[in-house]
């Protein structure tokens, strides 16, 4: 549809920018001379530069030389630990659980959470991250900087068996009380930690109370290929396996990382009773030398999507989707061989609809089109490093990076303007948690919140 002038005056009308846009196959394509017409946060119309001149705006963003795409989705993330970038380098996984990041996390308090979940949606939301699936601990206190930041948040609190029946009913607590908060823009999930940390037992009760309740499942499963050894070596079963018996494959499931996924493991994915979807996180996987990465074509090939993630901090050091945008396509092609898969525009397809059915935001974000809600990024393209252009969706993802991010919109409010923050105090959230880090990361108690033993 075309507005009219006569219409009430738009919200927010982005004017002169080229739209990446899908047509009814999912294909990628791109729009020149466009304006995308925003109003109730909700996309109006992607016309034309001139058909939109005329429309009465309360607001307008002359976005000349940039392209809108999709807000990115960071399907699988730790966003306060934020906090401990930097603390755990250049150790093996056990070590870096056990001797670091386990002992760490059992100091942490509310505050430290709430203020490493401030840092943390800065740096997305300067990155052109306009929604991110966390899973972490007191979430409660990450809900509340979502709702006062603007940014979009799938949300669930994390559980071991280790801490009793009272964690995976604190879990579902959360997951009930902040479903639907913050607008609209906070979703919830159950948050068991993984196969190796959670039982049988408590996976199984899960997956009734998920389905019960209508809420997805987001849980860490064959992070890598010596867990999925592991689990076979003293089970029988793969991870994937485990999440079949279970009944967690029946659940809507948000699966981190699957490094491990073995060929046994794609038709119980197949023919899974919810809707399953990967997040891939490339660049840890490099830090911790793991063997493989997430099959991503094999995925694709029996029907799961693969968003696009960072993990944490801790582990990554960057909240930086774009990279991973990047590194996925290029890892992938390295690990199939074939130059000619994971393409730009395939890449750009898992940042955008793919990510967003990942987090069960399918129908309402992933596409800059009529109905979407109005999560948009604006990229600038005329710094020499994207320049010249051949291939628009070459260069959005192999030359372009997350600083040419000029503006991030959410719901069709604007949170950073030619990359000014609008919605959070970085300067005041650094130094009070640069004060808070003596206390937080002492390890000298020798307490640790869960032993990593696959």
């Amino acid at each position: 549809m075309t507005p009219s002038a006569a219409d009430s005056p738009a919200e927010l009308i982005i004017s002169a920018c080229t739209v990446l846009v899908h047509d009814d196959q999912e294909r990628i394509g791109f729009r020149e001379d466009a304006a995308i017409v925003v109003r109730d946060g909700i996309v109006e119309a992607v016309t034309g530069t001139e058909a939109a001149a005329g429309l009465p705006a309360a607001e307008r963003v002359d976005a000349r030389g940039q392209v809108a795409l999709p807000g990115l989705i960071n399907c699988h993330t730790h966003a306060p630990m934020v906090a401990l970038r930097g603390l755990a380098e250049d150790l093996p996984t056990e070590a870096w659980f056990n001797d670091v990041v386990w002992p760490v996390e059992s100091n942490l308090t509310d505050r430290d959470v709430e203020l490493g979940a401030r840092l943390a949606c800065a740096e997305m939301i300067r990155a052109g991250v306009t929604c991110f699936a966390d899973h972490y601990f007191a979430m409660d206190a990450v809900a509340d900087v979502v709702a006062e930041c603007g940014m979009r948040a799938l949300l669930g609190q994390a559980f071991f068996s280790s801490q009793g029946p009272e964690g995976r009913e604190r879990s579902l607590d959360f997951a009930l009380r902040r479903r639907g908060s913050a607008g609209g823009r906070v979703t919830t999930a159950l948050a068991p930690h993984a196969p190796y940390t959670v039982d049988d037992t408590d996976l199984a009760a899960t997956a009734g109370l998920a389905r019960e309740h209508g809420l997805p499942v987001h849980l860490h499963a064959a992070e890598n290929r010596a867990q999925t050894e592991a689990s076979l070596a003293r089970h029988g079963v793969t991870p994937i396996e485990v999440l079949h018996r279970t009944g967690v494959l029946d659940t809507d499931l948000l699966l981190a990382h699957g490094t491990g996924i073995i060929d046994r493991d794609l038709p119980l994915l197949e023919r899974a009773g919810g809707r399953t979807a990967v997040a891939c996180a490339p660049r840890g996987y490099l830090e911790f030398a793991w063997p493989d990465t997430t099959p991503v074509r094999a995925l694709r090939g029996v029907g799961v999507d693969v968003g696009l993630a960072t993990d944490g901090a801790a582990s990554n050091n960057s909240l930086d989707v774009w990279e991973s945008m990047a590194l996925t396509s290029l890892v992938q092609k390295s690990a199939e061989g074939d130059p000619r898969w994971l393409t730009s525009r395939q890449a750009l397809h898992h940042a955008t609809l793919q990510s967003a059915r990942a987090v069960g935001l399918g129908e309402e974000v992933g596409a800059i089109a009529p109905g979407r809600r109005a999560d948009i990024v604006l990229v600038d393209l005329t710094g020499p490093h994207t320049r010249p252009v051949h291939d628009l969706a070459a260069t959005l993802v192999h030359s372009a990076r997350s600083a040419d991010v000029r503006t991030t919109i959410v719901d069709g409010r604007i949170l950073m303007r030619d990359r000014e923050l609008l919605s959070i105090d970085v300067p005041r959230v650094v130094q009070e948690l640069e004060e808070r880090l003596p206390a937080l990361v002492d390890r000298g108690h020798g307490r640790r919140i869960q032993e990593y033993d696959t």
